[in-house]
This record gives C-alpha cells, sequence and structure tokens, in this order.
C-alpha cells in the first residue's frame, strides 16, 4: 500500500487489516500523517516502510495486491512540491507496477477526477477526456496522474499485468489535515474555531463529496473485481461552496460568516461523476449522505481540536 499513512491510504489499510489482510504500508511521511497510522502500528500483520517510492519500493513480501495511493493530493501539498508529485506519479507509478507484475499481483492505481480538468462535460463518465491546462499551476498533478494512466495501460498491454484504473472524486471524513487546502476540512476548521468560511469567488463552482468509508469499499470492490477502468469511485450528488459553507456552520453549530476571497487559476466549474459504470459492474454506490458524513467529520475534527 504505497501512500498508506495518507487520508484515503490510511483508511485503505485500516479495512485491509479488519478483513484479515497483512498490510506493508510504503510511504515517505511528506505529506501523509504519521497519527493516521499510528493505531495501526502495533496490529499483526501491519508493516511500515518509511521510503519515497519514486526511488525504491523496498518490499520483502510478494503481495497479491499492490495499490498505489502515494502523491501530494491537495493544492496547498502539490504546490509546495510540484516535482515530487510529478516524480511520484511517473517514477513511483513505475516502480509499484513492477512489483505488481514481478509478483504477480493485481495492481490499482489512484487516479483522480482532476484529470478531466474544468470538464465541458457534466456529469463526467470514463469515456470523456477532459479539458486540462497542461502548463497550469495546477498541471503537476493533473498530468502526473493522467500520465499515471498511462503508464498503467501501456504496463497491461504490453506486460498483461493485472491492472485497474480507479478516478476518484472529493472525498472526506476523519483523517484530515486542517490546513490542506481542501474546502471540508477548511470550512470546518474555521467554523469550529468561529472564524469566517472562506468560500472562493461566488461559491457556485460545484463538487461532488464522497464520504472516505464509501470510497474505501469502491476501491476495495474494484480490486476484487478483474475490471481494468478507469472506473469513477465518486458521490454523483452535487454541491456548491456556497451552500457546502454554509451546512457546515449549520452542522457545525457555528455563528461563523462567509468571506469571499479570489478563486485559484484554473479552478474547475463543475465536479460530479456519472458512476453508472461502477454500480452496473461492481455493484458500488456511496451510502452515506453529506449530513451524516459531515456530520461525523465534525465530529472528529472536534475531538482532535479537545485532545490537542
Amino acid at each position: 500500500m504505497t501512500g498508506g499513512a495518507g487520508f484515503v491510504g490510511s483508511h485503505l489499510c485500516k479495512a485491509l487489516l479488519d478483513a484479515g489482510a497483512a498490510v506493508t504500508c510504503v510511504d515517505d511521511l511528506s505529506t501523509g500523517r504519521p497519527e493516521n497510522i499510528a493505531p495501526l502500528l502495533d496490529r499483526p500483520g501491519f508493516t511500515l516502510v518509511q521510503a519515497n517510492v519514486a526511488q525504491e519500493l523496498p518490499v520483502r513480501r510478494r503481495p497479491d495486491l499492490v495499490l498505489h495511493f502515494a502523491s501530494p493530493a491537495s493544492p496547498a501539498d502539490y504546490l509546495r512540491l510540484p516535482l515530487h508529485t510529478m516524480e511520484t506519479g511517473s517514477a513511483g507509478t513505475g516502480n509499484a507496477l513492477t512489483l505488481a507484475h514481478e509478483s504477480e499481483a493485481r495492481f490499482v492505481l489512484a487516479s483522480t477526477s482532476e484529470v478531466y480538468g474544468d470538464p465541458q462535460q457534466n456529469p463526467q463518465d470514463e469515456r470523456y477526456w477532459g479539458n486540462v491546462n497542461p502548463v497550469g499551476p495546477r498541471s503537476v498533478y493533473d498530468e502526473a496522474k493522467r500520465f499515471g494512466e498511462a503508464l498503467t495501460t501501456a504496463h497491461a498491454e504490453t506486460y498483461g499485468t493485472d491492472t485497474c484504473i480507479v478516478r476518484l472524486f472529493n472525498t472526506y471524513g476523519p483523517g484530515m489535515r486542517g490546513h490542506d487546502g481542501r474546502a471540508v476540512p477548511t470550512f470546518v476548521r474555521q467554523a469550529l474555531a468561529g472564524e469566517p468560511l472562506t468560500v472562493t469567488g461566488d461559491g457556485r463552482q460545484t463538487r461532488s463529496l464522497c464520504y472516505v468509508d464509501d470510497t474505501v469499499a469502491g476501491i476495495l470492490a474494484a480490486a476484487a473485481h478483474g475490471l481494468r477502468g478507469p472506473v469513477n469511485i465518486g458521490n454523483p450528488s452535487e454541491i456548491s461552496m456556497l451552500a457546502l459553507a454554509r451546512l457546515v456552520v449549520a452542522l457545525a453549530g457555528s455563528s461563523s460568516e462567509v468571506r469571499y476571497i479570489e478563486r485559484p487559476v484554473d479552478d474547475p466549474a463543475v465536479r460530479c461523476p456519472d458512476i453508472t459504470l461502477a454500480r452496473d459492474k461492481l455493484g458500488w454506490e456511496p451510502r452515506v449522505g453529506a449530513e451524516e458524513g459531515l456530520r461525523r467529520t465534525i465530529d472528529w475534527f472536534r475531538a482532535e481540536s479537545a485532545r490537542g
């Protein structure tokens, strides 16, 4: 499990351990949180290897499944670590694919809805090629993931590697960093602190938010299936950023107001998955609604704040 100390990766590690699997978590901790995997360190079958997957994958076990989730994922991280992001998506993906091929293991690449860019089609299905700026500030992440998809496809066609590409849409839940720059943790942190919620632009841009337990279930369903993908894993319910901010304020019982700030360059106007393929082939769809998922997330952030 590369990137196993990250937000989604750590939830996957726990789910796999709960299912009885032995898990080797490989992470350089450049953006992953040691706190995410601290509860797993003493569990039987869990091994942590601190390494940069773009340089090496020092895994001793012959795995049955390789999940490649290593990469800075939030704008704050990939803008701070542009070259590391691209190296992880290129050389890191190549190293993970080689491990899977040599081990005759199933390989799952964590791609992203960012491959669709600022889409001119809504919702986005897997046949849509996207509308991406290859030299914009977000391109280091977008193009790294697009390259990773191309490399994964080439590996499968050239070597017969058993691969699957999952395109993850906005995922949220316990374990996120309050300052990682994404909307949900930012809004929750600000609401709980009584600070103004910073909404970019006019707040009418939309996102589709999938609770982390649902995302993990979708990933594992894809891993267990022979589907090669790409396959969208996300929640098809859209919400505007302004509506999300107001919902977080209400659920947190906060008195915070909304403050509008400049919208980032190349910020997508819409983001919504067509999950027909996941429904039909995997029998998967999200089950946790926005209010329930946000309540759980707010409760977790509140408890973290109380613990200091």
